[in-house]
């Protein structure tokens, strides 16, 4: 709903189809909220540029041509700064690159800071030079008389050789000693040791030194200084490249088959971190999501202590038992002191533990769980689980048992 007349600036954008400007409706998104305030900052700025240079001289359509080309993505960043900065977790951004919750982002982020200012002033030495450039030597009189020829200058060219080579150099030691930083820490003896398996499409997360075996949503104790507990993740890959990329808590570090990669985190603030796999690596890489659990100590306690434990079984829920025992389900799957012993799909132990299903692609609910045993493709189009041409009564019995693994 807006709460006041359209502006002459909203009408002009409206009838061209940009995003209006006097407000948007609070019902929006979060994700949709952040992409209405980058177009929204950079409409403005494109109006005011329009008619600024409107029907203007060479001189001002060069400058402005220049301008768009070059400060796009300048602008859209500084535009957004504010926003993005203001709040350590702002609702719109869960991934937000700009709050770091560890060790390792924060390390990333203050060379990113570092990078920011070096091609920042860059961009505008050589965008005030160009200006500079177009002002001062623009053609005023059409005489036919050839400009003097400048045939080279020892100095200027060794200044803008040696000058590229000590900025690259500068980045180079910058980020190497980022990477040495990060890669150098060794495990404590309070730390916790994970292994992060990478699927097609989805993560596989054991627990070696507190035997917990689980899928797709890790669970880490929060590392304050009172009482530091860094999580050490050793990656592996089952398939094909993957990577593993949670932005508040770390930089991005590849899954390779048969090379074993590792990374570390260490979060400083308990609550839910998301992620994604960061390389293209088949049909559904789009959803093939990550999510950390950052708890408490005494609930991380909790939680290794339930997953622990054999599954919660109802006795009324036998013929899905059932069911689920006789077909290809225990190929893929695993349930702690049954028959199904599968290796291929995440292990269902404790599968109602967990808030989604299909790598984060869908909430756990009744609904989306009998959807998922059904017709995988309808939440996770070319998922490599297969659909079990279930009848409905063989359906309903296969989710009930399900919703008992608790």
């Amino acid at each position: 709903m807006f709460t006041s007349p359209p502006s002459r600036l909203d009408r002009e954008y409206g009838q061209r189809g940009y995003l209006p400007l006097s407000g948007a409706s609070s019902d929006s998104g979060a994700g949709l909220a952040f992409v209405e305030l980058v177009k929204l900052r950079w409409s403005r700025v494109s109006y005011v540029l329009r008619r600024l240079f409107r029907n203007g001289a060479p001189l001002r359509n060069s400058i402005v041509n220049a301008w768009y080309v070059r400060s796009g993505p300048i602008l859209l960043v500084l535009c957004c700064s504010r926003e993005v900065l203001a709040d350590a977790a702002p609702p719109f951004s869960p991934t937000n690159i700009f709050a770091p919750a560890s060790t390792p982002a924060h390390s990333i982020f203050g060379l990113s800071l570092f990078v920011l200012a070096v091609t920042g002033a860059i961009f505008a030495i050589v965008f005030s030079l160009l200006v500079y450039a177009v002002a001062k030597f623009r053609r005023r009189n059409d005489d036919g008389r050839e400009p003097p020829q400048v045939y080279g200058s020892n100095q200027v060219e060794v200044a803008w050789t040696v000058i590229p080579i000590l900025i690259v150099v500068a980045l180079f030691m910058a980020t190497a000693r980022v990477i040495a930083d990060i890669q150098k820490a060794s495990p404590s003896a309070s730390a916790i040791e994970v292994v992060a398996i990478g699927h097609q499409f989805w993560w596989e997360y054991r627990y070696p030194g507190l035997s917990v075996v689980t899928a797709n949503e890790l669970h880490v104790p929060v590392s304050d200084p009172q009482r530091p507990t860094p999580t050490f993740i050793k990656l592996l890959s089952a398939d094909t490249d993957h990577s593993f990329w949670v932005p508040r808590l770390a930089g991005k570090t590849d899954l390779i088959p048969n090379h074993p990669n590792s990374t570390w985190i260490d979060p400083h603030e308990a609550g839910l971190y998301v992620g994604q796999c960061a390389q293209y690596c088949g049909t559904q890489h789009a959803k093939m999501l990550l999510r950390v659990y950052v708890q408490p100590h005494d609930e991380f306690d909790r939680w290794v202590q339930a997953q622990t434990q054999p599954a919660h079984m109802n006795s009324n829920a036998s013929e899905g038992q059932r069911i689920f025992e006789t077909t290809a389900c225990i190929n893929c799957h695993s349930v702690a002191g049954t028959a199904a012993t599968g290796r291929f799909g995440p292990d269902l132990t404790h599968l109602m533990s967990r808030e989604t299903i299909a790598a984060g692609a869908a909430a756990n609910s009744h609904d989306n769980l009998r959807l998922w045993i059904r017709k995988p493709d309808a939440i996770k189009p070319g998922s490599l689980m297969p659909a079990m041409e279930l009848s409905d009564r063989e359906l309903d019995a296969v989710t009930a048992y399900l919703e008992t693994l608790r």
